[in-house]
């Protein structure tokens, strides 16, 4: 569904245009409604999801049971921080303050397509990333037959 990266400006009000190669995509796979929450993995990340696929991402890490720390930790960063968003006439959407600051999300950012949710990167961490690279020891078993 989404891929690609996009470099992309915030305005002065914290929000996005969504790139226009996307703009017919978001709107016929999720009637423009779209979730902003949290990436739990890694540092300077939110995610963008379709509502429907949102729906039962949230719907999963909901059934996790309560009891362990890792399960609440997950509630927390994507359930709990989870903003509905939809696309203002120019295609704009908000980013809540709080969001933006604790990713430090500012003027510059890059936005992922990665299937069936974007990804959307501070500029540095996204950079940091990119410049990490794999060696054999990081690769598993089940990647050793990956052809790439």
């Amino acid at each position: 569904m989404f891929q690609g990266e996009t470099a992309i400006t915030i305005d002065d009000k914290g929000r996005l245009a969504i790139p226009t190669a996307y703009r017919e995509l978001v709107a016929s796979a999720c009637g423009n409604r779209l979730v902003l929450t949290y990436n739990p993995f890694e540092n300077g990340c939110l995610y963008l999801y379709p509502q429907a696929v949102w729906e039962k991402v949230r719907d999963q890490v909901n059934a996790l049971p309560k009891t362990k720390k890792t399960s609440r930790i997950l509630q927390l960063k994507l359930v709990g921080a989870a903003s509905l968003v939809e696309p203002d006439g120019n295609a704009r959407i908000s980013i809540p303050a709080s969001q933006r600051s604790a990713v430090g999300i500012e003027k510059k950012a890059v936005l992922l397509g990665m299937g069936d949710k974007f990804e959307l990167w501070s500029e540095l961490a996204h950079h940091e990333q990119i410049r990490q690279t794999l060696g054999d020891a990081d690769l598993g078993d089940d990647l050793l037959d990956l052809t790439l």
